[in-house]
């Protein structure tokens, strides 16, 4: 039961994680309400915002920093068995990784508050995030056996997988503090749909020569499966109510947490500004349909020992049973329901970027910049802007990070541009665009990371999409 619903989860996430954790095309694009989202301190020139509910805010990414589909199943002469040997059983390592989340926007808005300077924001959104390292060790045991493997040690640490769905529910504040500073701040309230970890495993699987029979297997494990809300999905699918389930448990029928975001903006002088966010620093406590499983201990078994003539006194003794219980005795493999906790995978950005060009009066329609404390002058946004991003975000093997440069493009204040070279573990090569689009009141934005792979889906390790549509206000503040 265990297998069948830890597959459940894992494929069902699997099916719908698309979304990119780094969102470097929307991180510090003004134009955007949704990059309030990962800078509460970003620079604000609306008044309000209303997202288009469900379509306001929604993204999704996939990554495979080990292989693709096209190096399996291309077309190139080579044997299949060749390649899954090659260049996955053997080609991966213990940090490569299979992931993915996407992020769907329920609802969203923000206003300016009485004091000009204060702008509010608040919102909903759905959030799910998988991430599966290849457990080498045991691929390779799958894979060719133990027989020509005497003495050699299997490593069990290298199976770390962890995934979530879970509902935000978040009010921001952001807030000029002088000309050259604004501070933000995001608190979130976490209802969590189903989560499952398996990360802090331990021991190791040997075959050494056996006295009793040929060989001697050697079990030393300490491991351990953890899940809150996988048992309520399972029941859901064979109902046939997932949806239900799904958003009774999102609406704090799950497990809870809190969260917080920070972030900043800063003018070094009027055309070089400095950005930095630091996202979802928070935990959330799981109580609710909790079910945890271990496996802890240290076992020598040589097989099943058939010790004549002994065995004809009882010629219906079950041999093979008594392999399993003995195992189990050793190796006890236990369910027990305690509440845990899990800390949310938290992201830090940082940016430097250098506006240029022409300058340009912003859309607001005041004569009056709250950011130069009540002096007669409007938000000069310039036409360019470029500039470098810095991203990290910890994950079960350590922080993984990446770096961005960008260049940005203003077309009046209808449409803004924006343009990446990213480079992380997925890829070298990630070039992305990013439009905003604002005709009237409605703005409409699109954007999309490795665009160079897009000629061969397969043969890409990552790929990335965001989009959105919002009602946006700048009036008079």
């Amino acid at each position: 039961m265990i297998i069948k619903r830890f597959l459940v989860i894992t494929l069902f996430l699997a099916g719908i994680s698309m979304h990119a954790q780094n969102k470097q095309l929307l991180y510090d694009f003004n134009e955007v309400p949704q990059a309030l989202m990962i800078n509460p301190g970003m620079e604000t020139d609306f008044s309000w915002y209303a997202g288009i509910p469900a379509l306001s805010g929604i993204s999704f990414q996939a990554g495979s920093s080990g292989i693709s589909v096209n190096d399996i199943f291309a077309d190139d002469g080579l044997d299949i068995n060749d390649k899954v040997r090659d260049r996955a059983i053997y080609g991966m390592s213990v940090r490569d990784e299979l992931s993915g989340t996407y992020q769907l926007e329920i609802f969203s808005g923000g206003f300016r508050g009485k004091d000009p300077s204060v702008f509010y924001s608040f919102g909903l959104y759905n959030e799910g995030d998988a991430i599966g390292y290849w457990f080498r060790d045991y691929a390779i045991l799958g894979y060719d056996g133990n027989a020509d493997r005497l003495n050699e040690r299997f490593d069990l640490s290298h199976l770390k997988t962890r995934g979530e769905m879970l509902n935000v529910f978040h009010f921001g504040v952001n807030k000029q503090m002088s000309k050259d500073l604004i501070l933000g701040a995001r608190g979130k309230l976490y209802s969590s749909i189903f989560d499952f970890n398996s990360v802090h495993n331990d021991g190791y699987f040997v075959t050494t020569e056996g006295e009793n029979n040929i060989y001697a297997s050697t079990l030393n494990a300490d491991m351990e499966l953890r899940t809150s809300g996988v048992n309520a999905i399972d029941h859901a699918l064979d109902d046939d109510n997932v949806a239900a389930t799904i958003i009774e448990r999102g609406l704090f029928g799950g497990n809870l947490g809190l969260g917080v975001d920070l972030g900043f903006t800063y003018y070094l002088n009027a055309q070089t500004v400095v950005t930095g966010s630091l996202l979802d620093l928070g935990f959330i406590y799981h109580a609710n349909d909790v079910e945890n499983f271990t496996l802890q201990g240290e076992a020598t078994i040589e097989g099943m020992e058939i010790i004549l003539p002994d065995a004809l006194v009882d010629p219906n003794q079950d041999f093979w049973q008594n392999l399993v219980d003995d195992v189990e005795e050793f190796i006890p493999f236990e369910k027990e329901y305690s509440s845990y906790v899990t800390f949310r995978p938290t992201k830090l950005y940082g940016s430097i970027r250098y506006n240029f060009g022409e300058p340009m009066q912003g859309a607001a329609s005041c004569d009056c910049d709250y950011r130069t404390g009540g002096k007669s002058r409007n938000i000069i946004k310039y036409r360019n802007s470029i500039g470098g991003q810095l991203y990290m975000i910890n994950r079960p093997r350590g922080p993984q990070s990446a770096i961005t440069a960008f260049y940005q493009r203003r077309f009046g204040n209808f449409m803004t541009m924006k343009a990446t070279y990213t480079a992380d573990k997925f890829t070298f090569t990630n070039v992305g665009l990013g439009a905003s689009i604002q005709a009237g009141p409605v703005n409409f934005y699109l954007m999309a990371d490795n665009l160079l792979a897009y000629s061969n889906i397969a043969d890409s390790n990552y790929t990335s999409f965001q989009f959105g549509l919002n009602i946006i206000s700048w009036g008079k503040k």
